[in-house]
């Protein structure tokens, strides 16, 4: 768009100058034409008035000797013809097809050629006049005047008149790139800010004050809309946390009234009823735990520090071990012997690490195994892998996986609230880095987080 408004900007320039030069031109060419030949003319008429005594006397001496300096002096040449277009003196080059200028002389005009004198053209100024003697033509006085003077004058102006056109258009290409750039600055800012609050950046706006009124205005109204959908989300976040955190504790009198029931119930279809009714109180806890965790995620800006990843994942991996036995299932860590330096939200790589290490748990049989493997990548960021010999997913489902409460089909009755993706995700994207799923090479499937270095 913006070189779309430069290019505007220097096509009206150059309309206007073309509109401006060109007949300025075209006059400098005919004015200097014009003072060419009423030269010539002046000089012509002045050898006209001498010739005509003389062409009636015959007596050609003097005007002869008039001619010869004159061509001297001027270079300039002449030709003298009777009225029977006969040569009676010459005086330098002949011009090339006198005969239309002397007939038009003969019969009482005075003639000259070229019309214009145009910088490309070499034509000599003939310039013809009548020798007249009580109303009859006696012959003509016709002059040859070399114009490289004359157009070299023209094309010097007509440089000048480029020359300026040209400056002229530079300028205008300086002022249009900087008043594109005045105009459209608070477009470019509006999009930057609305690809950062789709990023995720609630914060970002639109600096106030740049460009024309009317995008002034549109900044302004960005920004407030801007605030109003942040403070729209920020309650909503609110309320879910608030709401989450107060439904605790009625879920707990309630779990602990279900649980004091079971000295009194005898019957064994009711004792059947109370553990699926504590089992469902469980299952409430956990969406609520995953709801107030994926509110404090997502809520507000979060601050990235340095971490070294390493000891972090080997931390987790030993936190998990005892929940790998106690499962049968073999948990191992494959990590660098050095620290690997990583940006990152406070605990976001421990959560994402918890995360991934418990779905990996639970969807892995007994004897199998989950590797998490830590490594530094060739541009530098540390990139962790969950691996594990579960029964996997299909890449349909791994582009699912991160939406809230979504859940296999074949996994509709394990454990979990389906939010502990959807966190790892959240977690991972504000700290700059980059979550993946995907079915691994060997079965399985491999969970992978990218941080920055």
């Amino acid at each position: 768009m913006r070189r779309r408004l430069v290019v505007t900007y220097l096509l009206l320039l150059c309309m206007v100058l073309l509109a401006l030069e060109i007949p300025l031109a075209v006059t400098v060419a005919s004015r200097e034409t014009d003072r060419a030949v009423a030269d010539r003319l002046a000089d012509a008429t002045r050898f006209a008035s001498l010739a005509a005594p003389a062409v009636r006397s015959g007596d050609l001496a003097a005007l002869n000797d008039e001619l010869r300096r004159y061509q001297e002096l001027y270079g300039i040449g002449t030709l003298l013809v009777d009225q029977d277009q006969r040569v009676l003196s010459a005086f330098g080059t002949a011009p090339a097809a006198p005969a239309v200028a002397v007939r038009g002389a003969l019969a009482g005009h005075q003639v000259s050629s070229p019309g214009t004198l145009w910088p490309w053209e070499r034509e000599p100024l003939m310039v013809a006049v009548p020798i007249s003697d009580g109303g009859a033509v006696l012959g003509v006085v016709l002059t040859v005047s070399p114009t490289d003077r004359s157009r070299r004058d023209v094309l010097i102006v007509w440089l000048v008149l480029t020359l300026v056109g040209v400056l002229a258009v530079a300028s205008c290409l300086t002022t249009a790139d900087r008043l594109a750039s005045w105009v459209l600055r608070p477009v470019t800012r509006l999009d930057a800010a609305a690809h950062e609050i789709a990023g995720g950046d609630s914060a970002a706006r639109v600096q106030p004050g740049l460009g024309p009124p009317e995008l002034r205005r549109l900044s302004a109204s960005f920004n407030e809309m801007a605030d109003a959908v942040a403070e729209a989300m920020e309650r909503q976040r609110s309320f879910v946390a608030h709401a989450s955190h107060q439904l605790r504790n009625p879920l707990t009198v309630l779990r602990l009234r279900i649980e004091d029931l079971g000295s009194r119930v005898d019957d064994e279809e009711l004792r059947e009823d109370r553990e699926f009714a504590l089992e469902e109180t469980d299952r409430l806890a956990d969406v609520l735990d995953g709801l107030l965790a994926l509110a404090r995620a997502e809520r507000g800006r979060h601050q990235v520090e340095t971490a070294d990843a390493t000891a972090l994942t080997a931390d987790r991996v030993k936190a998990w071990q005892p929940l790998a036995e106690r499962r049968d299932v073999e948990l191992v860590a494959e990590l660098p012997a050095e620290p690997v330096p990583t940006r990152l939200v406070a605990t976001a790589l421990d959560q994402a690490l918890d995360a991934l290490i418990d779905n990996a748990l639970k969807f892995t049989p007994a004897g199998g195994r989950v590797a998490v493997r830590l490594r530094s990548a060739e541009d530098g960021d540390a990139e962790v892998t969950v691996r594990d010999t579960g029964p996997g997913m299909t890449e349909e489902q791994c582009r699912q996986a991160t939406e809230r409460f979504w859940r296999a089909p074949d996994a509709q009755n394990v454990d979990g609230a389906g939010l502990g993706l959807s966190i790892v995700n959240v977690l991972v994207e504000a700290s700059g880095g980059r979550f993946t799923l995907a079915p691994a090479e060997e079965g399985g499937l491999a969970a992978t987080i990218r941080f920055r270095a």
